[in-house]
């Protein structure tokens, strides 16, 4: 035979020697196959088919066992093909089958009937598929066209709608354009009209903020007149009278020695009180008395406060500066009030302590002891100048004493008519008490 056995009669020989190679006793199967005779039957289909092809074509013993062993299962179709003849219910891959293996004289022509009646399927089974794929692809092309056709028509109403809804927002632009067009004239002339009103407001604004300034000048002066004016005439009403008591006390305690016991009422105003000067702030802690300095005891002293009615005026840091300067001026002026009190509760003279004030920018806070009167200079004026000013302001023949270490303070007191007295006389006599 010069073909090749067709596949589907090949894989039917294989399989009937398949299944008679596991039913041959030993030394029947061929050496070749041997390996495989041990297998399954599908195993050894699949893994010793060639081999089991070749020994078909090639050992007839072999072949004829195989042969045998179909005869036996199939009497009536071996005969027939033994015969030469092809049942027409036949199988006609089974026919070339027992063909092949029983090999009767025309055995080659059968098989290769088989092979064109395959051959003439397989083109039968291409044309019908083909057939039927060439339909689908008509079926398909035909849903295809309808489909496009359905899509040209909505894509058709969908252009037509859009047309539509785009003759209907370019209307609307152009309304819009229109109206904003409107609004825009419109807020230019608000814009307009805003700012020549925000001119106008800002010149009223301006104006009346100058009258307003002018205004609180003229208010201004108009009360520090006012306020010298009430000054003046409260000085001017006071002055006299307050000498005159000031000087009237003084001679009846130098004559009788008997303010105690007269219990005169207190004066609601001294000269010293009429002179200018910054009083004292609250006090804070920070301007709490400190302790005194104890020192030898000055006899000056003591005769001059023993004077009725005395005054005694102290230049306040010249007499700390000159004791304790090395303390912070705040513990200062807290330790020499603090001595002042008590001098003025013994002596029940009238004490004043000056304090310069010049480059002070708010009150200092100090609480001062009951019978001292503390004065801070006012801007511009030093406490020299106002420690000359309370010495004038006080009535002719009234005793004045200022303690002073500075000679120029010392020598004005004593023109004015005061008793000038050293820093060193008071700290002594406050160390002592």
């Amino acid at each position: 035979m010069d073909r090749p056995l067709p596949d589907a009669v090949r894989q039917r020989v294989v399989e009937a020697a398949a299944e008679v190679l596991g039913a041959l006793p030993a030394d029947a199967v061929p050496a070749r196959l041997r390996p495989f005779a041990r297998f399954e039957r599908r195993k050894r289909r699949k893994l010793g088919g060639s081999a089991i092809a070749a020994v078909l074509d090639a050992d007839a013993d072999f072949r004829g066992r195989v042969a045998e062993a179909l005869r036996g299962a199939q009497p009536e179709l071996v005969a027939a093909v033994e015969a030469g003849e092809r049942p027409p219910a036949a199988d006609p891959v089974q026919v070339a089958m027992l063909a092949y293996l029983l090999r009767p004289a025309d055995w080659t022509e059968a098989v290769d009937a088989v092979h064109a009646e395959l051959a003439a399927s397989r083109d039968e089974s291409r044309e019908r598929a083909a057939a039927r794929e060439l339909q689908a692809l008509r079926d398909e092309l035909a849903a295809a066209r309808a489909e496009r056709a359905a899509e040209s028509e909505r894509l058709r109403a969908d252009l037509r709608a859009a047309k539509t809804e785009n003759a209907d927002l370019r209307r609307r632009l152009h309304e819009t354009r229109l109206r904003l067009k409107s609004e825009q004239a419109r807020a230019e002339t608000l814009a307009a009209e805003a700012g020549a009103e925000r001119a106008t407001a800002r010149d009223a604004a301006t104006s009346a903020d100058k009258e307003l300034r002018r205004m609180r000048v003229r208010t201004e002066r108009a009360e520090a007149a006012v306020e010298a004016a009430r000054r003046a005439a409260r000085e001017g009403r006071n002055a006299d009278d307050v000498r005159l008591r000031v000087l009237l006390d003084a001679l009846v305690d130098a004559a009788q020695g008997l303010r105690r016991e007269l219990a005169l009422p207190t004066m609601i105003e001294r000269p010293a009180d009429a002179v200018r000067g910054l009083d004292p702030g609250p006090p804070t802690p920070a301007s709490l008395p400190g302790r005194a300095l104890a020192d030898d005891d000055p006899q000056l002293l003591d005769r001059l406060l023993a004077l009725p009615r005395v005054h005694l005026v102290v230049d306040g840091y010249n007499v700390t500066k000159t004791g304790y300067g090395g303390l912070p001026l705040a513990d200062q002026r807290a330790r020499l009030l603090s001595g002042l009190g008590g001098l003025a509760a013994q002596t029940r003279a009238e004490v004043t302590c000056v304090f310069d004030g010049a480059d002070l920018d708010a009150p200092v806070p100090i609480s001062a002891p009951r019978g001292v009167r503390v004065k801070f200079s006012p801007p511009g004026t030093t406490a020299d100048e106002l420690i000359g000013e309370l010495v004038r302001a006080e009535p002719p023949g009234r005793a004045v004493v200022v303690v002073s270490a500075d000679r120029e303070v010392a020598d004005a007191a004593r023109r004015a008519g005061a008793r000038p007295a050293p820093s060193r006389l008071l700290l002594h006599r406050l160390g002592r008490a």
